[in-house]
């Protein structure tokens, strides 16, 4: 996401453009109206993607008053190069100036966004199977996806001697630790060792718990097995008793084996203990739909929020669910953000949209072609919408959905542009087949998948020779 301007927003803000995006620049902040003072500079340049900071900051002026200049969000370089020059605040805009509006409509609501109040819980699944190593790499990549607490999943049956070790191993590393058993062993064993959540108890190990009285260490308290929740009464009235800090856990159940119900037995423990933290394991969720989870987590992080969860429990065990802590992460802040707010989790992070975009930018085959008419060189544009994609040079204008067919009419016979246009018309069909927004050069967005952008926008060298160039070429008989 896009960062937007900070604090108060500014009084007189400076856009930096080239001649061509000039004209929809200026339809743009008319349009929009903004509640700040603007001008428009135009560089004597012709695409504005091809401006870097520091051809910028040697070529531009900036009108006494201005409190920040924005420039296109292709551009290459650190803006720190142009504020040192100018002595004004420089930030680099969207990537495409008609979100504009959005990014400045954006400020208010990104000013104080990010808090949250859900803790996650990521297991490492199964951990006496794990080598060491594998169980440390697991653990610092969901600490390093958001997790504040690593789980170490214990397995039934299985023996785990070095439990200690790992433990102590991921405390030593500056890790919070929560040990995944109902052997009081094994949970002797992990909390003496650093763990400082049980996951779980009830009447079935409840003695376990006298341990802890009046320590930090905390448990996650579950209705007896197979039992109801007037099973967890009991346990809770017994852990109040010897002083031990505690979350409820109604468990949630996945979906087609009581999902529903579940979801009313934690509204019906809310209700009844009021004050309590609750803990939910999503990962009952998430690991047993075969569906994309970032949907899925938004949805019940927004009901953790609202019934006061304070503690979730995911994995990343099935395919699908990789990158589940990380989506956890964003969801608790965004859900939050709507809880407290009383706003709608929308208009503040896209994070989570990732197989489609937000918003599509459409473009009318007069706006496009009235930039034609601008453009005096043989490389083709590339737009594509809704419904269609568009390719145009100054000779050749061509609108369609078949990529071999704009192709084919493109007139192109050199091995590098081919294959250029080739990689660009299939990332435009890509993007008119699900949705999303299509910028030549750019990759397309994933949400919080999208990879960093560390080479800046890529822009081909040797590019279309024109129809004379090619005729003049062929009479002296080249190949």
């Amino acid at each position: 996401m896009t960062s937007a301007p900070a604090d108060a927003g500014p009084q007189r803000v400076l856009f930096v453009t080239g001649k061509l995006a000039e004209p929809a620049l200026r339809r743009t902040l008319t349009d929009m109206a903004p509640a700040f003072a603007h001008e428009v500079a135009v560089m004597k340049i012709t695409v504005a993607a091809l401006m870097t900071t520091p051809w910028i900051a040697r070529f531009l002026d900036v009108p006494a008053g201005t409190d920040l200049v924005l420039i296109p969000g292709l551009c290459e370089g650190d803006v720190a190069v142009i504020a040192e020059k100018v002595g004004t605040r420089v930030e680099k805009g969207p990537k495409d100036l008609r979100q504009i509006p959005e990014y400045f409509g954006r400020a208010a609501a990104t000013r104080a966004y990010g808090a949250s109040d859900i803790e996650i819980v990521a297991e490492v699944n199964n951990a006496p199977r794990l080598a060491r190593e594998a169980l440390r790499r697991e653990a610092e990549h969901y600490r390093a996806s958001g997790a504040d607490i690593i789980d170490v999943g214990c397995t039934p049956g299985r023996e785990f001697p070095e439990l200690a070790g790992v433990v102590r191993e991921l405390v030593g590393g500056g890790m919070r630790v929560s040990i995944d058993s109902f052997d009081p062993s094994e949970i002797r064993t992990a909390v003496a060792a650093g763990a400082e959540l049980v996951l779980s108890v009830n009447r079935s190990n409840l003695d376990v718990a006298r341990d802890f009285a009046r320590t930090k260490t905390r448990v996650v308290v579950i209705p007896d097995f197979g039992q109801g929740i007037e099973t967890l009464e009991p346990s809770v009235e017994a852990l109040e008793q010897w002083g031990v800090s505690y979350l409820i856990d109604p468990v949630v159940e996945p979906i087609g084996f009581g999902f529903f119900a579940s979801l009313e037995r934690f509204a019906a423990v809310r209700r009844r203990h009021p004050a309590a933290a609750l803990f939910m394991g999503i990962g009952n969720i998430t690991e047993l739909t075969a569906a994309d989870t970032t949907g899925v987590n938004a949805l019940l992080i927004a009901i953790c929020q609202e019934l006061g969860v304070r503690a979730v429990l995911t994995t990343e065990v099935i395919p699908w669910a990789r990158g589940v802590v990380r989506e956890v992460d964003l969801a608790r802040r965004l859900m939050y953000h709507a809880v407290t707010q009383k706003t709608l989790p929308k208009g503040v992070d896209d994070r989570l949209v990732t197989l489609k975009d937000p918003t599509i930018l459409a473009y009318g085959e007069a706006e496009l072609r009235e930039l034609q008419a601008r453009v005096t060189d043989p490389n083709f544009r590339i737009f594509a919408d809704r419904e269609v994609i568009t390719v145009f040079n100054h000779e050749i204008f061509l609108r369609g959905t078949d990529i071999h067919e704009i192709f084919a009419g493109l007139g192109v016979d050199q091995a590098s542009h081919a294959f250029y246009l080739g990689r660009e018309l299939m990332k435009a069909k890509l993007a008119l087949t699900l949705g999303k927004n299509y910028r030549q050069e750019g990759a397309l967005q994933w949400g919080y998948l999208t990879p960093p952008d560390d080479r800046g926008p890529e822009h081909v060298k040797l590019t279309q020779r024109s129809t004379r160039s090619r005729e003049r070429r062929n009479a002296k008989g080249g190949t």
